[in-house]
């Protein structure tokens, strides 16, 4: 049922987006008195994961256990915290819920991160976040040693491959429907020294035998057992609302994303962008940082804009 609001609420800042970014910009806020309140869709890139890695006095947590810490420690600062969805951002940021709830802001973060899609190769999907991987980084240690295959999504995935090779010297590369001509010699080379393995041809299916990843099978019917893949998905940065807002955008190998300055700030005046909704590779911890920026940063510049006013500066 879609509930009418008849007055607008007002917030100094609204978050949308309620992962470590929005989190940690609210936390900021709160404990700077602002009035604030974060939108989230309950949609975290990291859900398929078991646990975290790499982040200081966090290591090996949860990703929900994370999260829920989180909220807890921004509702001691009177933050708010709302399950809904933004789904449009009008002038004088005008923020409209799924719900039919409308809201103003002074000052936007967006931390809405992005969307990862994984090679269409049955047992990726059901696989990814147990012995189907992205991140060496956020899951080396834990299957260091292991069999490791590496899945093509492109040319850029040979670097994947020269990475996971740090955690373990049994890797093979499966150029999946990438050809080997399109590798430049220095790759070959460098994957040849790190004792990579390259298999041309494409991927069927990965074999899973009793809930554990076993082999790889390709479409001639050749098996290499396994124990391990890593892939890189494609990144889909959720910059729907950074366009609408006119935000400038940017183009890289993985998607288009908002320039922001040092703290976040993007080219549109009040609006800040943090975590994977600035960039495909921000970890948890950096995600976190980002947001930690952006809250000071928008809180010194309500602070200033403020005094302006009542100076008459």
């Amino acid at each position: 049922m879609t509930e009418t609001y008849e007055m607008t609420e007002t917030y100094e800042v609204i978050v949308i987006g309620g992962g470590a970014a929005g989190l940690s910009a609210a936390l900021v806020l709160g404990r700077s008195r602002r009035r604030t309140l974060v939108v989230d869709a309950g949609e975290p890139r990291n859900a398929p994961a078991a646990h975290m890695q790499g982040f200081l006095t966090r290591d090996g947590m949860p990703p929900a256990e994370f999260l829920a810490i989180g909220r807890e420690e921004i509702e001691r600062y009177g933050v708010e915290l709302v399950r809904d969805r933004v789904v449009e951002v009008a002038e004088g940021f005008a923020v409209t819920l799924a719900s039919g709830r409308v809201l103003r802001a002074r000052r936007l973060v967006v931390a809405t991160g992005l969307k990862d899609e994984l090679p269409e190769v049955p047992g990726v999907a059901e696989r990814f976040g147990k012995d189907v991987l992205h991140c060496p980084y956020c899951h080396g240690w834990e299957v260091r040693d292991q069999a490791f295959g590496v899945l093509a999504t492109s040319a850029l995935s040979v670097h994947q491959a020269l990475m996971v090779s740090q955690w373990s010297k049994d890797v093979t590369f499966f150029l999946h429907e990438v050809a080997e001509a399109d590798l430049a010699d220095d790759d070959l080379r460098r994957l040849a020294a790190a004792g990579v393995e390259v298999v041309p041809g494409e991927v069927a299916e990965l074999v899973v035998t009793d809930d554990r990843l076993t082999a790889v099978r390709l479409k001639d019917g050749t098996a290499h057992a396994r124990e391990v893949v890593f892939t890189a998905p494609r990144a889909v940065p959720r910059s729907g609302l950074l366009e609408r807002l006119g935000a400038e955008l940017a183009e890289t190998p993985f998607g288009a994303y908002p320039v922001v300055d040092a703290t976040g700030q993007t080219s549109v005046p009040g609006v800040w962008a943090a975590g994977n909704a600035v960039g495909f590779g921000e970890q948890v911890i950096n995600a976190a940082a980002g947001g930690y920026r952006a809250g000071a940063a928008i809180n010194g510049d309500l602070l200033m804009a403020d005094l302006d006013t009542a100076a008459g500066v």
